[in-house]
């Protein structure tokens, strides 16, 4: 059985639950995303299984991606993992649920709104801000146009904007927003009210109404990860917002 040091992992009763746990902000490193890699390939091929659940411990969901492990060499086996969680959890196919609290950016975001139903605090603050250190987030933008139209994806993804949990609500990234101290009593009344139900059920239900994205979703990702690693990364810009924020300073633009 896989030793897990950066998150927590417990399947009981159909739910099975990946908590972050890499204190204090859950900040992704190839390391903990492998670990997330390897607790829904167990999953794969369980007929008992309801839901998959998202959590986290810390002062935040998630913080993003480590920048430190996006550079040199590094860059196309960190995205190569990143990329494997999402593509892991359509293969399960069973219903996922984030449970929100705290701050939801950059790759944190796009794990949490990924899922198919995500229950919010309403301390919870959610955002793309790539593009300010000279990148993009793959997965929002394949995924956000769908969900709140081009446009105003357009307009978070280009601007690199956080925002609140009720905006996130408002523009369909989140189902429920609570106040923290009620989170963990109305997402445990949410997995209950899902957990009473079949799982192949369950399932079938989730693929026929998400049938034409998950259809589309394995072939976007493919485009956008090979814009991602054969364009941007060859760009002057992307290497130098990279440096800029690790060395804790303004970017400097080349425009090239």
């Amino acid at each position: 059985m896989q030793e897990f040091k950066n998150i927590s992992f417990a399947v009981r009763e159909g739910v099975a639950r990946v908590t972050l746990a890499r204190e204090p902000l859950n900040i992704l490193n190839i390391a903990m995303m492998e670990e997330i890699c390897g607790a829904l390939e167990s999953l794969k091929g369980r007929t008992d299984l309801k839901v998959v659940v998202f959590d986290a411990v810390g002062k935040a969901f998630s913080a993003g991606v480590d920048v430190g492990e996006h550079t040199g060499d590094m860059t196309e086996k960190m995205i190569e993992v990143f990329h494997r969680m999402f593509r892991l959890l359509n293969e399960v196919g069973v219903t996922s649920v984030a449970v929100v609290d705290g701050n939801a950016l950059g790759g944190g975001c796009e794990l949490a709104t990924f899922c198919d139903i995500v229950i919010a605090s309403e301390r919870s603050k959610f955002g793309q801000p790539e593009i300010q250190v000279g990148v993009l987030a793959p997965i929002a933008c394949v995924v956000w146009p769908k969900i709140m139209g081009k446009k105003k994806a357009l307009e978070l993804l280009l601007t690199g904007a956080v925002f609140g949990a009720q905006e996130a609500c408002r523009l369909g990234l989140v189902n429920t927003v609570v106040a923290p101290e009620q989170l963990k009593e109305e997402s445990d009344k949410l997995i209950g009210a899902l957990t009473r139900l079949s799982a192949p059920v369950l399932k079938y239900n989730r693929r026929a109404a998400n049938r034409d994205y998950e259809d589309q979703f394995a072939k976007q990702l493919e485009q956008v990860e090979k814009l991602y690693l054969e364009g941007l990364m060859n760009t002057a810009d992307a290497n130098e917002g990279l440096k800029a924020f690790l060395e804790k300073r303004k970017p400097v633009w080349k425009n090239e």
